[in-house]
C-alpha cells in the first residue's frame, strides 16, 4: 500500500469507528425507541436515566468537536460542564433536539476525520499536545461506553428488545 492508501485506509476505518455498529450497537439502535415514560426514569441502582446519557454524550461530543475546530475553545466546567442538570428532558422538543444535535456533531466529526486536509497526526495548536486522531478515537471510545450504558439502562427499564 502507499501512504496515501494508508492514509485514506485509516480514514475510512475511524469513520467507520466512529459511526459505531461493528462490534455493538449503534447510536440509532441505541436511542430508537425509547418510551417517553422512561426518558427520566432511573432504574434501582443504577445513576443514570436515558436522558442524563444521552444529553451526557451529546454535550462531550460536542465539547471534543468545538475543541478541535475552534481556536477560542473554553474548556467546561467537569464534571457539572458534562452533565445535565436534570433526570429528563423538559418536552418532546428537547428529547428530539439533543438527538439531532448528537447526530450533527457526529458527523462534524466524522467530516473532520475524511477531510484529507486534516493532518490526523498533527498537534491542535491550541491544545496542550492532543492530536486530531486522539480526539476522534475519544469521541468513538466515549460514545461507545455510553452507548452500552444506555442500553443497560433500558433493560433494567424493560425498555429493551
Amino acid at each position: 500500500m502507499m501512504a496515501s492508501d494508508h492514509d485514506k485506509a485509516l480514514r475510512e476505518h475511524i469513520h467507520l469507528l466512529l459511526a459505531g455498529g461493528s462490534a455493538h450497537v449503534d447510536f440509532e439502535q441505541a436511542i430508537s425507541g425509547v418510551l417517553k415514560k422512561h426518558r427520566g426514569a432511573k432504574p434501582a441502582n443504577i445513576p443514570h436515566t436515558p436522558w442524563r446519557l444521552l444529553e451526557h454524550m451529546r454535550i462531550a461530543q460536542e465539547d471534543i468537536v468545538d475543541f478541535c475546530t475552534n481556536p477560542g475553545y473554553e474548556q467546561k466546567e467537569w464534571p457539572a460542564g458534562y452533565w445535565p442538570k436534570g433526570d429528563g428532558p423538559e418536552n418532546d422538543a428537547e428529547w428530539e433536539k439533543s438527538i439531532e444535535e448528537f447526530r450533527r456533531d457526529l458527523k462534524r466529526m466524522q467530516e473532520l476525520v475524511k477531510n484529507s486536509g486534516t493532518d490526523l497526526f498533527s498537534k491542535i495548536p491550541w491544545g496542550d499536545g492532543q492530536t486530531y486522531l486522539r480526539e476522534a478515537l475519544l469521541v468513538a471510545d466515549h460514545n461507545a461506553y455510553h452507548l452500552g450504558e444506555l442500553v443497560a439502562v433500558r433493560r433494567a427499564l424493560g425498555g429493551w428488545k
